[in-house]
């Protein structure tokens, strides 16, 4: 119905971590039943109040279980426990409670914002930001531990706040009265000796700043100069990959608090920091990380091997110092030791982790950066965004003419930093297959295996950053019909490469949206289409039972496009009938009016003109066909249409009844014209 749009992304969903998971060993959490857990935390024991806490947050990982905790008020019993005397049991207490907002989603946040979480949450922010820098609370037991509870209880807390401020516009009112940025910056200055606790602050920044005008003013030049410095610290890890990139995307969200003399270099700076993260191949990463963990794995097996050796030899030999300091067990230590230099458990994972987050979360943000300003709700709604899409494209996918464009939102100077940073070309190598041999390595090894979905989701993430290339581009600026063609060759070749027709509902919306868009494009210059009516009814037939209603819309519309243009050519009658066929069965059976509505204006662009097209409509008797289904479509769109549908869903949907009334009365004109 229309043209296609781009998709605005809201920040990622988050996911539980907490403390549970460094403090294993309990035996059998899952048996202690709420009530008694929930009990445990009134103990005047600080040791069982931390067990429980613990205990509780390894059980609200499971969504079945949550309810039962929300029965028993677990948010007023853990809240008061972020100011407990223990600082052992307010870390565990946030990680129980941001493992509860990840799990339990947007109700169970809203919920914990009306219990008043928020309120023992700023005042452990702020009594943690206050004792960061002395450090003054950490225990003998934390030095002991090699722990930092300050930053430690920080990090859960501020995942805990990102959670909840993502979810509830009251949590978001509350850090702007209570002036929490200036804490949360507080934590940011501690980049450089815990990135970790950074990058917590960052997602969090990203989430706050969004859609979030009343917090602008609070962003002085103080402030934005901490962001400048994480922005332009030169470590190299995927970790400060990462950390660049979700305050690049913090900088874009407060661009409005930047002097308009400044914005053309800070946004160039922005591209930057996108371009060096989509400029590194994370296949090969997996692989070399990989090897990496292999050859630490085995180091450490065998120092492990030579310290047991070792204390064979020294319970051996007596001293002959008798004077001799006391080791204490557990702490020897040789002589040019580096194990304490070593990276901790599976860093290489999680700099992979790292490095296809920072991707994903800079496509997101090259897509947003085009879209149109002031989105409303339903543009984030699933078949719904804005039409105002635009950036660079710097190549066709085989390297050859160049494909430009200016993004409507930026200016000419900002429009350069796109081809000099090479956004679009790697934006483009995105699009592609991950790594078989990554891939592998991945399938084989439980650990990496989550890694799969995450390189499936930068691929989904670059065919949307393409969709909204062609939304809006020029024909000439995208390089002419050769590069087009180019494009919907390599297009075609992720969709029929392998022997099976993809099926994963994410990757089949991101290709059947570039798709539409670029077969739009081309048929509205009479550019060839490289696709066969073959392929592209195989493609519909696979995309019209994707539970994902996008899927669907796109479809129907492909072969709308497709079909409009087969009916200006030669002796295509019989594929319009197989086409007319199809988008008949979908507009008489699809459940969503939405879809319904499609394929009806995609029956209209196939059989609005042509010899070819007047022939195969008698063919399949389209005329009787839609005329007793008018009456069908109109009592659908009274009974279903309030309550489920989007105003504007709804009024494109009177569109589509005013254009089926006109259509039946153009197509009685034809039958009664003499052949």
């Amino acid at each position: 119905m229309g043209k296609s749009r781009a998709r605005r992304f809201r920040r990622a969903p988050f996911s539980p971590a907490g403390p549970e998971q460094r403090r294993g060993g309990e035996a059998g959490p899952e048996e202690e039943p709420a009530a008694e857990l929930l009990e445990k935390l009134q103990h005047p024991s600080a040791e069982v109040r931390e067990y429980a806490c613990a205990s509780i947050s390894k059980l609200l990982q499971q969504k079945h279980v949550i309810p039962a905790f929300l029965q028993r008020d677990v948010v007023r019993c853990l809240g008061p426990l972020l100011m407990d005397h223990s600082l052992a049991v307010r870390e565990t207490a946030a990680g129980a409670l941001r493992n509860l907002s990840a799990c339990g989603g947007f109700d169970v946040c809203d919920d914990m914002v009306t219990k008043d979480i928020m309120t023992p949450l700023v005042a452990l922010l702020k009594e943690c930001s206050t004792g960061l820098d002395a450090n003054q609370l950490s225990p003998r037991k934390c030095r002991e531990m090699n722990k930092n509870y300050i930053e430690d209880i920080a990090n859960e807390a501020i995942n805990l706040l990102w959670n909840v401020c993502e979810c509830n516009s009251t949590a978001v009112s509350i850090f702007n009265k209570e002036g929490c940025l200036e804490d949360v910056l507080h934590y940011m200055k501690k980049f450089s000796t815990n990135v970790d606790l950074a990058i917590s602050v960052a997602n969090c920044l990203q989430a706050v700043t969004e859609d979030n005008p009343d917090l602008l003013s609070s962003f002085n030049a103080s402030a934005q100069q901490v962001l400048e410095t994480v922005m332009l610290c030169p470590e190299s890890t995927m970790k400060h990959i990462l950390l660049r990139t979700l305050i690049a995307g913090t900088i874009w969200n407060i661009k409005d608090t930047i002097p308009p003399g400044s914005l053309g270099g800070m946004i160039n700076v922005i591209l930057k920091i996108f371009s060096e993260s989509l400029a590194i191949d994370a296949g090969e990463t997996i692989i070399r990380m990989n090897e990496a963990e292999k050859n630490r794995l085995k180091l450490a097996a065998e120092t492990d091997t030579e310290e047991n050796m070792n204390d064979v030899i020294d319970n051996c030999v007596l001293s002959e110092d008798d004077n001799m300091e006391e080791i204490p067990k557990g702490k020897v230590r040789r002589e040019n030791d580096i194990s304490d230099l070593l990276p901790s458990d599976k860093w290489e994972l999680k700099e992979v982790t790292a490095l296809l987050m920072a991707q994903q979360t800079a496509l997101e943000i090259i897509v947003n950066m085009c879209c149109s300003e002031d989105p409303s709700d339903d543009e984030w709604e699933e078949l719904s965004s804005s039409d105002e899409s635009d950036l660079f494209m710097e190549n066709s996918y085989n390297e050859g003419s160049g494909l430009l464009m200016s993004p409507l939102c930026l200016s000419d100077e900002v429009n350069s930093a796109f081809l000099n940073n090479l956004i679009p070309k790697k934006i483009l190598e995105k699009t592609d297959f991950p790594n078989s041999v990554a891939l592998d390595i991945c399938m084989h090894n439980p650990s990496w295996k989550p890694l799969i979905k995450k390189l499936n989701a930068v691929q989904c993430r670059a065919l949307t950053c393409l969709h909204s290339i062609l939304l809006v581009s020029d024909v000439d600026c995208l390089g002419g019909a050769s590069a087009l063609q180019s494009l919907a060759q390599h297009l075609s070749r992720l969709v029929f490469s392998k022997m099976e027709l993809p099926t994963d509902a994410e990757f089949l919306e991101a290709i059947t949206s570039a798709l539409r868009a670029l077969l739009q494009t081309m048929a509205s210059k009479n550019i060839s289409q490289c696709m066969t009516p073959e392929q592209l009814l195989a493609l519909c037939e696979a995309g019209i039972h994707s539970s994902n209603a996008s899927v669907r819309v796109n479809v129907v519309s492909i072969l709308g496009i497709s079909g409009s243009v087969l009916a200006k050519g030669q002796d295509t009658a019989e594929t319009l009938k197989m086409i007319g066929k199809f988008l008949l069965d979908v507009a008489m059976k699809e459940s969503s009016l939405v879809v319904a509505g499609e394929a009806l204006d995609a029956l209209f662009d196939v059989f609005a003109d042509g010899k070819e097209a007047e022939k195969a409509a008698v063919q399949i008797k389209l005329l009787p066909a839609l005329k007793e289904f008018q009456p069908v479509f109109k009592m659908r769109m009274r009974k279903e249409g309030k309550g489920q549908y989007s105003t504007d869903q709804l009024c494109v949907l009177d569109n589509v009844k005013m254009n089926l009334r006109r259509f039946i009365v153009y197509q009685e004109t034809l039958g009664k014209t003499p052949t």
